[in-house]
């Protein structure tokens, strides 16, 4: 049964939709606006990509650490505030007589620096706000804003640079980002006891325990980064082969990719009634498992040569991971102390966005050396041991959250 979130909560969503929606509409402009006005390559454009990411693997533990010695809701407000400079930089960029790729560069790994913080304090702020019973239906809430940004946002952004130029994008993302500051603003943070501070590594050193010494989290760890590194494997080959094998052109390409947007809308669309109808245990397991066919669609494209079964495929792709981010966060939040919390996001954050630049990495070594088909075997093996990781684990048993922490 559903029930009414608070205020405070609803304001949160607010802001992380607003948040979400500038920063796709950023990632979207800045390689625009850099191909376009500064004639970038791919080396350039790799690049940018490459310097936007740095902060999750930099910066996550860290801010982590921060989140759980500071109040949560002051650091998302920082947070947002850095991203929401970063943007009206970047307008400056967009309007300048002399752009540079070099302050592309910079601005774009200031805003990530903001989402980073967002991203870690945001999780560990939700369980003070609702109430146990309704945390499942509060992260649905806020996945579902993710989502909807990721499936619309990069379109928007791409249509607001080429029929109103860069400098419009930046403006709009702006004012989304400064609109999530407002609605942060009017959160008030429930006190929390605070643990005595001691030494960061020693904090570090005891939120890694805690994850790798519990029969829940552990397993939900490396099913995560198994997810990612195989999810990067494929994309480093998906678009050559559906180019090269299935004879797509651009405009369909991008179609199959967005249906994976879609897949994420459908999936926290659905996750209400999924948590509902399974077993928490058995609704965490579905995601992976989902992606094992999505995995077996995409190779099945191999012998069938088909831009459908490939959007089938990355639709898979989309509802699973969100059903997967919705249960596995309720529980973490669940069996994960308070004062903890900050650092554990931290964690998952850190790990998850380290397989990234290794799975891009070695989908394309695999991919120079054997071609695409090669790619997309080794990515549906990765798959299959994701999901044997979750489905051999303890999480078979669990039928509904464990006692809190």
């Amino acid at each position: 049964m559903r029930t009414a979130l608070p205020r405070p909560f609803l304001r949160l969503a607010g802001a992380n939709l607003a948040a979400q929606s500038a920063e796709q509409l950023s990632l979207a402009a800045v390689p625009l606006l850099a191909v376009l006005a500064l004639h970038a390559g791919p080396g350039e454009i790799g690049l940018l990509a490459a310097v936007q990411t740095l902060p999750f693997l930099l910066l996550s533990i860290p801010l982590g650490l921060l989140a759980d010695r500071w109040s949560r809701q002051r650091l998302m407000v920082l947070a947002e505030a850095l991203r929401a400079l970063s943007l009206l930089g970047l307008l400056g960029v967009a309007v300048s007589a002399s752009p540079s790729i070099a302050w592309l560069a910079v601005l774009g790994f200031a805003g990530a620096v903001g989402t980073v913080g967002f991203s870690v304090a945001a999780p560990a702020l939700v369980p003070s706000l609702v109430g146990r019973a309704a945390l499942a239906q509060a992260n649905g809430r806020l996945e579902l804003a993710r989502s909807a940004a990721f499936a619309a946002g990069p379109s928007l952004g791409g249509a607001l640079v080429a029929w109103l130029g860069a400098p419009v994008a930046f403006v709009l993302a702006a004012l989304l980002s400064l609109q999530a500051v407002a609605l942060l603003l009017r959160i008030a943070e429930p006190a929390r006891t605070q643990a005595p501070a001691r030494h960061p590594v020693a904090e570090l050193r005891e939120g890694a325990a805690f994850v790798w010494q519990h029969a829940l989290l552990r397993p939900i760890l490396l099913t995560a980064m198994a997810w990612n590194l195989s999810w990067f494997v494929l994309q480093a080959a998906y678009v050559p082969h559906a180019v090269r094998a299935l004879g797509l052109g651009a405009e369909a390409v991008g179609l199959t990719l967005g249906a994976c947007g879609a897949g994420m809308v459908a999936g926290a669309l659905l996750s209400p009634r999924i948590l509902r109808s399974l077993p928490l245990g058995r609704a965490i397991q579905l995601g992976p498992a989902l992606s094992v066919l999505a995995a077996l669609a995409m190779v099945a494209t191999l012998a069938w040569p088909s831009g459908l079964l490939a959007a089938l495929a990355m639709f898979l792709f989309g509802v699973g991971p969100i059903v997967w981010v919705i249960a596995s966060t309720t529980l973490r939040q669940t069996v994960t102390p308070q004062q903890m919390l900050g650092r554990v996001s931290a964690l998952f954050l850190t790990a998850n966005a380290g397989m990234r630049p290794l799975g891009a990495a070695l989908g394309g070594a695999v991919g120079a050396a054997w071609g695409e088909p090669a790619c997309l075997l080794l990515a549906m093996a990765g798959f299959g041991l994701q999901a044997w990781l979750i489905l051999a684990s303890p999480m078979r048993g669990l039928r509904a959250l464990p006692t809190p922490a």
